[in-house]
C-alpha cells in the first residue's frame, strides 16, 4: 500500500531504495527530538537511534530480502554483524536526512498528505476515496492511522529533499552516446577450443593423492547433523478458519455500514480527441477539432464512424471512440463535469482538457443503487471473520507462547485448546541447502531451526520457544529424532574423488597448452590448418552464448592491430579468440540514448546523494554504541 504513493521521479525511487528502510512509525518532530536510553544503539547529534527502531528495521530489511529472494532466502544472511551494521547506518542516514529537513523546514501539510492517500488505488471504490478501505488496510499491516501517516508524511518529507539532490543530476546527450556506442560496439571473432579430453591419456594421478584429498577435505565428506521435528502453527488463517459469523451478526453489520454498499452511478461514453501538446499548435488543433464536431452534429448516427477516422486517442479510436463504463473520479476533471451532466445519447460540444479538444457521446447510464444484503453476505463474512481471528489471535498468541514453555514437554496441550495439528517434519539438517529450504515450511527460520539444533532440545526434547516467524503468526517445535553427523567413508567416494582430480590435472594441461598457444599466435605464428570457428560477432548488449570470462577477454582486448587474440578458460577448457573485426554503429538509437542517460543520471544522483551524506556525516557528531551492537549480535 505505502508503495503506491511513491512519485515518479525515478531518481527519487532510486534513492529511497537505498535509504528507506521503514521508520519507527513516529513524527519527523520524534525523530528529531527524542532523547533515548543508555541502551540505543547509536546517537546522530542530538538525536538517539533505539534498540526497537533497529529491531523494527532488522525485520523490514528481512521481509524485503525474503520478497526479492524468493526461496534463495536465508534467514541466517540477516545475523551476521555486516548485515546489522548495513542497517545501523542505513537509520543513521535516514536520521541524518532528517535533521536536515528539519533544519530546512522542510513539511509536508495535512492538505498533501491528505491528498496523496486519496489518490492510492487500492483505497478507492467507484473513483473515490473509501475510509473503510483504508481501514481495512491498515488492520492488514497490523498499522494505525496516526502510525501510517507519520510513515508516509516522513516520506514525503524526505522526498523534498533528496528530490532537490536528484534533480541535479546531470548526463549530456554526448556522454550517454558515447557510452551506448560502447555498448553497442560488435566485435568479429573465431574461437578454437583446447579441450581437457585432449590431455586424458597423459594425467597421472598419484595413488595417495585421492587419500590426501579426502583428508584435507572431509567436511565436504560429512553428512550433518540432523533432526526430525514436530510443529505447531498459530496463525490468523489458522483461526479463521475457526470462527464462524451468524445472520444476525451480518444483518447488524449491514444495517450499520448501509453507506459502504451504495453503488455509485456509471456512465459509458465515446469520444473523440484532438491532442494537443507541446508540439502541436494549439489553434490549429482547435480549428480542426470544430471542423470535426460541425460534421458530427450534422450526422450524429455517424458519431463511431467519424472517431474512427478522426480521434487521436490511440486507446479508442479503432473502437469507435467507446471508453466503456466509469464512475466519479476515473476521468480527467473537465472530461468527468461533462459526462455526469449530460443526457443518454447526447453530444457536446468540445471539452478542453491536458490531453486535448474532446467532442463527448454518452452511450449508457447506470444510475446508482443500494447494493443489497444478499449480493454483499459473502464480502461481510469475509470482514467479519477476519476481524474476529484478529481479535482471537492477539488473544491467544500471549497464552499459546506461555502454554508451549510452561508445559515444554509436549506440543498437544497447545493442540488441544487452540485446536491446532502437530505437523511432522522429515529429516533436518542445521543448514540446509537454499533449494531444500523452501520445503521445511514454517521450520525454513533461522530461529526455529537454531532452537531445534540447541542442546537443551536435542538432549531434552523440549519444546522450543514460540517464534514469530512471519506477522501473525507464531510456531513452537520439538525434536523426535536426532542423527549425529557422520562421515562418508573414504572407500566409497574414492572413484569420485580420482574422478575430480583427473579432470583438474586435465583442465590445467589444457590451460597451459592454450597459454603456451596464445603466446605464439601474438607472435604472428597462425597455423594455417588451425581449426577455427566460423567468425561470430557478440557485442556487450547482445553476449549471446559467451561464457562471462570469455566475454571480458574478447571486450579487454587490445584492438589497434588485427587480428587481436585472447584467452581465458571456460569450463574446464581453454578457449581462444581470435578478433578480426571492430565495428560500431553508424548512427545511434534516440529511444535507447535516452533510456542509458536516464540509467547513468541514477546513478550519477546515487553518487550524489552519497557524497551529500558522506558531507552531514562530517557535519553532524554520530557515536556508534558498539557494546549494545555487539549484543544484538549475540541475540
Amino acid at each position: 500500500m505505502f508503495d503506491s504513493v511513491r512519485n515518479n521521479k525515478k531518481i527519487v525511487q532510486i534513492f529511497l531504495a537505498l535509504i528507506t528502510l521503514p521508520f519507527a512509525f513516529f513524527g519527523v518532530d520524534s525523530y528529531v527530538k527524542n532523547s533515548g536510553a543508555g541502551n540505543d544503539l547509536a546517537s546522530v547529534g542530538d538525536t538517539k537511534i533505539t534498540v526497537p527502531q533497529f529491531e523494527q528495521s532488522m525485520r523490514e530489511r528481512q521481509d524485503q530480502l525474503r520478497q526479492s529472494l524468493g526461496a534463495n532466502f536465508k534467514p541466517e544472511m540477516m545475523n551476521t554483524p555486516e548485515a546489522k551494521l548495513s542497517v545501523l547506518n542505513s537509520l543513521v542516514d535516514q536520521r541524518l536526512l532528517l535533521l536536515e529537513a528539519d533544519k530546512n523546514r522542510l513539511q509536508t501539510s495535512n492538505e498533501a498528505l491528505r491528498e496523496v492517500i486519496a489518490r492510492i488505488p487500492s483505497l478507492q471504490e467507484d473513483g473515490k476515496f473509501s475510509m473503510s478501505r483504508y481501514e481495512a488496510a491498515l488492520r492488514s499491516q497490523n498499522m494505525s492511522q496516526p502510525q501510517f501517516e507519520a510513515k508516509l508524511r516522513q516520506d514525503l518529507t524526505l522526498q523534498q529533499l533528496i528530490g532537490a539532490i536528484g534533480d541535479t543530476a546531470f548526463v549530456s546527450d554526448t556522454q550517454a552516446e558515447a557510452m551506448l556506442r560502447l555498448q553497442l560496439e560488435a566485435r568479429d571473432y573465431s574461437e578454437l577450443k583446447i579441450a581437457p579430453e585432449q590431455f586424458a591419456d597423459k594425467v597421472k594421478i598419484d595413488p595417495a593423492a585421492a587419500q590426501k584429498y579426502y583428508d584435507e577435505n572431509k567436511a565436504r565428506f560429512e553428512v550433518p547433523e540432523q533432526v526430525r521435528a514436530e510443529y505447531l502453527v498459530l496463525s490468523l488463517d489458522a483461526l479463521l478458519a475457526q470462527v464462524t459469523v451468524s445472520d444476525a451478526e451480518v444483518k447488524a453489520w449491514y444495517e450499520g455500514h448501509l453507506d459502504r454498499y451504495e453503488q455509485s452511478e456509471e456512465r459509458r461514453a465515446s469520444h473523440i480527441l484532438i491532442v494537443t501538446n507541446a508540439e502541436t499548435d494549439k489553434e490549429k488543433a482547435k480549428a480542426k477539432a470544430e471542423e470535426v464536431l460541425k460534421e458530427v452534429q450534422k450526422t450524429p448516427a455517424r458519431f463511431a464512424e467519424l472517431a474512427k477516422q478522426y480521434s487521436q486517442d490511440p486507446g479508442s479510436a479503432q473502437k469507435g471512440g467507446d471508453l466503456g463504463f466509469f464512475g466519479h473520479g476515473m476521468m480527467v476533471k473537465a472530461f468527468e463535469d461533462i459526462v455526469f451532466k449530460q443526457k443518454e445519447g447526447e453530444i457536446s460540444g468540445l471539452v478542453q482538457s491536458d490531453f486535448g479538444y474532446h467532442i463527448i457521446k454518452v452511450t449508457g447510464i447506470k444510475p446508482g443503487k443500494q447494493r443489497p444484503l444478499d449480493e454483499v453476505r459473502s464480502e461481510i463474512v469475509a470482514e467479519l471473520k477476519a476481524q474476529a481471528a484478529s481479535r482471537k489471535f492477539a488473544e491467544a498468541a500471549e497464552a499459546f507462547t506461555n502454554m508451549v514453555y510452561e508445559q515444554s514437554d509436549s506440543l498437544a496441550p497447545a493442540a488441544d485448546k487452540f485446536k491446532l495439528k502437530v505437523e511432522k517434519s522429515g529429516l533436518i539438517s542445521r543448514n540446509p541447502d537454499p533449494r531444500a529450504l523452501a520445503a521445511l515450511g514454517p521450520l525454513a527460520n533461522a530461529k526455529i531451526l537454531g532452537a531445534l539444533f540447541s542442546e537443551d532440545a536435542i538432549k531434552n526434547k523440549r519444546n522450543t520457544e514460540a517464534v514469530e516467524i512471519a506477522p501473525n503468526t507464531l510456531v513452537a517445535a520439538r525434536v523426535v529424532e536426532h542423527v549425529a553427523a557422520t562421515s562418508v567413508a573414504f572407500d566409497t567416494v574414492k572413484a569420485d574423488i580420482e574422478k575430480l582430480l583427473k579432470a583438474q590435472e586435465a583442465a590445467a594441461l589444457a590451460k597451459a597448452a592454450g597459454e603456451a598457444r596464445l603466446a605464439e599466435l601474438r607472435k604472428g605464428n597462425d597455423d594455417a590448418k588451425a581449426a577455427w570457428s566460423p567468425v561470430k560477432s557478440a557485442s556487450r548488449m547482445q553476449a549471446r552464448d559467451l561464457p562471462p570470462a570469455a566475454l571480458q577477454a574478447l571486450f579487454k582486448a587490445e584492438t589497434k592491430t588485427l587480428p587481436a587474440y585472447v584467452g581465458a578458460s571456460v569450463g574446464g577448457a581453454y578457449m581462444l579468440y581470435k578478433i578480426v573485426k571492430v565495428s560500431q554503429p553508424e548512427k545511434v538509437d534516440d529511444d535507447k540514448r535516452k533510456g542509458l542517460q536516464r540509467e547513468y543520471g541514477g546513478i550519477v544522483a546515487q553518487q550524489d546523494l552519497a557524497a551529500y551524506l558522506t558531507d552531514l556525516r562530517l557535519r553532524y557528531k554520530i557515536v556508534i554504541n558498539k557494546a549494545a551492537l555487539e549484543a544484538k549480535e549475540r541475540q
